[in-house]
């Protein structure tokens, strides 16, 4: 983001998306330690533990994935087989790039597409996770990370194809 972009509202809103994100993910991590190490030491020392902590840690680990998965596509961080960009000059390698932020963005968009449409089944079926809370509101993340992806991919395909048309450097990642 240049120095003009940072005071506009659109880079107030990305700041404070990015904090709520990294809020979000610490939030979650201590919860899960919290969760496990009291589980832990319930099972050890009490012979006894909560039924619904074991579910909820995953249900954890699957909040911390997608909102981890977000932040790495807006950071243009996500791991890459990047051969090319080693051998070849940067502005040849720009093209395959692109071509692998389309193909990326067009699979967390069926990603999206899909898992939405299991969602809706769970919810038209009623279904329920932990202890008989609906199951969507557990996993209406996924959707909603996968569409998120798709648009940061098709954002940075767009970026990169501009910049091949016009022969520029391509945009530094967001960090």
């Amino acid at each position: 983001m240049s120095g003009a972009a940072r005071g506009t509202l659109l880079g107030r809103l990305e700041r404070l998306g990015t904090a709520l994100e990294n809020l979000l993910l610490v939030l979650l991590l201590a919860a899960m330690m919290i969760i496990a190490v009291g589980q832990i030491a319930l099972r050890l020392f009490f012979d006894s533990g909560f039924v619904w902590a074991d579910e909820l840690l995953k249900l954890m680990v699957l909040w911390i994935a997608m909102v981890a998965s977000v932040a790495a596509a807006r950071n243009n961080r996500h791991l890459r087989i990047d051969v090319l960009s080693h051998i070849v000059p940067e502005r040849l390698a720009r093209v395959p790039r692109l071509i692998v932020d389309l193909f990326a963005a067009l699979i967390c968009g069926l990603l999206a597409w899909h898992s939405l449409r299991f969602i809706l089944l769970s919810l038209e079926f009623g279904d329920t996770v932990l202890v008989g809370i609906p199951s969507w509101t557990a996993h209406g993340i996924v959707p909603l990370a996968f569409a998120l992806m798709s648009y940061r991919f098709l954002l940075s395909s767009i970026s990169a194809s501009i910049a091949v048309v016009r022969n520029e450097p391509a945009e530094a990642p967001v960090t």
